[in-house]
């Protein structure tokens, strides 16, 4: 059995795998985790666990080398200190990380929330956010204790493609400006139509051309670093790019703008009483919500998609769940960026050859220590190269792939997608993921209600026959219907509703009061509801049936051919023989 696929191993093994590092669950003696003899849990089979452990921390410093530039790019995105972007990332290892919700999902501060955190702390301030995260952080806790985090995954894919997009266009946008040493005006509209202004100070600054176009050399190599042939096409194209920047910026007569980091303990900003008597505030409630909702669709739709990814353990979405939870809230309580999964993080885990939870757990102590150990080598790092992985990731939200795909896919599902897209671009996210789901209901309504409605008359009957599901968004149709056959003129009126597999309660109030009324006018009106027999005008005679020969009591004493209710069932055991019965004597 070494190495076999299958249900099951010998000896009661539960799940998929056997002997000797199978993939999948179990193993011989009822082993659980992944490969494994008698039980051992982890990833790999015999002799492998060395293996695993180099690989994973191999894979840990690729990881840490693509989240160093996404944690400060993120913060500096969002309009606060660079350590707290550093300080969420190593949360987002050494808590989020060691829990078993899953396997190779890497967590920090994600792209996608740094326009509603930029909003956020522009109306609130930066010392309200440690209470928002804690709060979001909580409230992520109690979803997954009472198994709520399967319930994110209902949420339709066009919503979520219309969230991320809705995230990624305004985020190129106001990355636009720190790219150019600028600061960006406010709204996504607002830094929208700033664009031309924008170009046109930077051709008058050559400061600034400077910095645009280490911005535009971080977004070229962003796109085609991935293709470079050999070892050097498996560097992160960010940490590439950070390092072009340093060197340039170092150069003589180049003054562009690079990032200031402090203290990372002085940097802790611990809520008070003060902060947490904002919970009175009706923005404060609402910002929780909207980041308790965010981040857990996003962390959760991001497991989904790392799970594709990979043929290890799959992510337990109410564990995952509860782990981001602690996560937020040991941010909340220092004051940090929200947490959540990370696309970016997670496939380069993946790609990297990572196995265990060790990987990402160890990025976020390398984060920790480069953080305490080396905080003036991140003062090199110009903002414009930050700014420009931040728009690369914008572009990658935005996905504008997706808008044909979902047209040659589903017309309905690429409106519900556009118009999700459009309304986060021109108010906020949680107004356009709102109006996405309810845009999504009512086309699912819509498809739902699907009711044929035939219309005819014979002879001095009006009829309407109608089947489908008939529900209070065909109303109009059913009521038009109903007053055709009135204005008919005929003395009587047959509905026939037999055929509807669903009739609302709106409907069928309509019908009963449409019957009464006219039935008071004098009209003969047969109504037929769903479930009722349609009864022939003459049934006929009924058939006599034939006599039945007598049994003899000898045959009635035999066993019927066929077994009857009280008979006895057996099973056949196919499992297979040992080896030394394989072979039955009696077969040459």
């Amino acid at each position: 059995m070494s190495g076999a696929k299958g249900v099951a191993g010998r000896g009661g093994a539960t799940g998929v795998g056997g002997r000797d590092g199978a993939e999948g669950v179990g193993g011989k003696g009822e082993a659980k985790g992944v490969g494994g003899k008698g039980g051992a849990k982890g990833i790999g089979g015999k002799g492998g666990s060395k293996g695993d452990l180099a690989t994973d921390i191999t894979a840990s410093l690729v990881v840490f080398l693509v989240a160093l530039p996404l944690c400060i790019g993120v913060a500096v995105a969002s309009g606060v200190p660079a350590e707290l972007g550093i300080i969420s990332g190593v949360i987002g290892g050494l808590v989020v990380g060691a829990v078993r919700g899953s396997t190779l999902q890497v967590s920090g501060p994600a792209a996608g929330l740094a326009a509603l955190v930029a909003e956020t702390v522009a109306e609130v301030g930066v010392a309200m956010l440690g209470v928002i995260v804690l709060f979001a952080g909580l409230l992520q806790i109690v979803l997954g204790l009472v198994r709520l985090g399967r319930m994110f995954q209902a949420i339709s894919v066009a919503v979520v493609q219309g969230m991320l997009a809705g995230i990624g266009v305004p985020l190129m946008f106001s990355q636009a400006y720190p790219m150019a040493d600028a600061k960006a005006p406010g709204t996504a509209l607002e830094n929208m139509a700033g664009i031309p202004g924008l170009l046109a100070g930077v051709l008058t600054n050559p400061q600034a051309m400077i910095a645009m176009l280490l911005g535009v050399v971080t977004i070229v190599l962003s796109f085609v670093w991935k293709k470079v042939p050999g070892p050097a096409g498996k560097i992160p194209a960010a940490l590439v790019a950070v390092g072009i920047g340093m060197v340039v910026a170092a150069l003589p007569g180049v003054d562009v703008k690079t990032l200031q980091v402090g203290n990372l303990l002085n940097s802790v900003q611990v809520p008070g009483a003060e902060q947490f008597a904002g919970l009175a505030d009706g923005t404060i409630i609402t910002a929780i919500l909207t980041f308790t909702v965010i981040a857990s669709a996003e962390s959760l739709f991001t497991a989904a998609a790392v799970d594709r990814m990979h043929n290890g353990p799959r992510t337990r979405y109410n564990t995952e769940l509860i782990a981001q939870g602690a996560g937020n809230t040991v941010a909340g309580m220092l004051g940090a960026l929200p947490i959540t999964a990370v696309v970016a993080r997670s496939s380069a885990n993946v790609q990297a050859g990572a196995k265990t939870r060790l990987s990402r757990t160890l990025h976020g102590l390398w984060l920790l220590l480069f953080a305490l150990l080396l905080p003036q080598v991140l003062a090199l790092i110009p903002i414009s190269v930050l700014a420009g992985v931040l728009v690369h990731s914008g572009w990658k939200l935005f996905g504008p792939a997706e808008f044909p795909k979902m047209w040659r896919q589903d017309r309905g599902e690429f409106a519900v997608m556009t118009l999700t897209m459009l309304v986060i671009v021109a108010t906020a996210l949680l107004e356009g993921v709102l109006f996405g789901l309810a845009a999504g209901i009512v086309l699912a309504a819509l498809r739902m209600s699907q009711t044929v409605i035939r219309q005819h008359v014979e002879q001095d009957t009006a009829k309407v026959v109608m089947a489908g599901n008939a529900t209070f968004l065909r109303l109009p149709k059913v009521i038009d219907a109903l007053e055709a056959a009135a204005a008919s003129g005929k003395p009587r009126i047959r509905l026939d509703l037999t055929g509807v597999t669903h009739l609302d309660h709106a409907c069928r109030n309509q019908v009963e009061e449409f019957t009464a009324q006219q039935r008071g006018l004098g009209l003969r009106v047969e109504l037929l509801m769903p479930g009722e027999v349609k009864q022939a005008a003459d049934p006929g005679p009924v058939p006599t049936p034939l006599p039945r020969r007598p049994v003899p009591a000898e045959e009635a004493a035999e066993p019927a051919p066929w077994p009857t209710a009280d008979a006895e069932w057996f099973y056949l055991d196919t499992r297979p023989l040992p080896e030394e019965h394989a072979r039955s004597p009696l077969v040459g």
